[in-house]
């Protein structure tokens, strides 16, 4: 962010030890140090909390494309279900007419059944 070289951080130090002094120097500098590392955790706070606002935003968004994509998923299966019923029905339909067919008084021959053995070839009982 700063373009800070180390010449330029020989220079602040010797400043700060002539302004400040050698005996509050070193209270300063851990001032200083805190604030800095108070002032770095904020920022990592903010950028962890940016961080979890995106990934929910795109759980969100994962969310609601797996519902759409479920909701055509089922329009299909429904689709698929109607034709189904509609084949089933007509099978049952065709059926019912063809077993009606059959059992119409014309279709039955009304001819008798002939013996299963013939005349000639009964053996006679004594």
């Amino acid at each position: 962010m700063f373009d800070i070289g180390f010449s330029e951080m020989v220079v602040i130090a010797v400043v700060a030890l002539i302004v400040i002094g050698p005996e509050r120097l070193p209270k300063v500098a851990r001032t200083l140090g805190y604030l800095w590392g108070r002032a770095q955790r904020y920022v990592n706070g903010i950028k962890a909390d940016i961080s979890r606002d995106l990934a929910l935003e795109e759980l969100r968004q994962m969310k609601q494309k797996v519902q759409q994509e479920a909701e055509a998923a089922e329009k299909g299966l429904n689709l698929v279900s109607r034709e189904l019923d509609q084949q089933v029905q007509q099978l049952n339909t065709s059926i019912a007419e063809t077993v009606q067919k059959d059992a119409t008084p014309s279709a039955v021959s009304t001819a008798q059944p002939k013996p299963a053995i013939p005349e000639q070839q009964k053996f006679p009982i004594d």
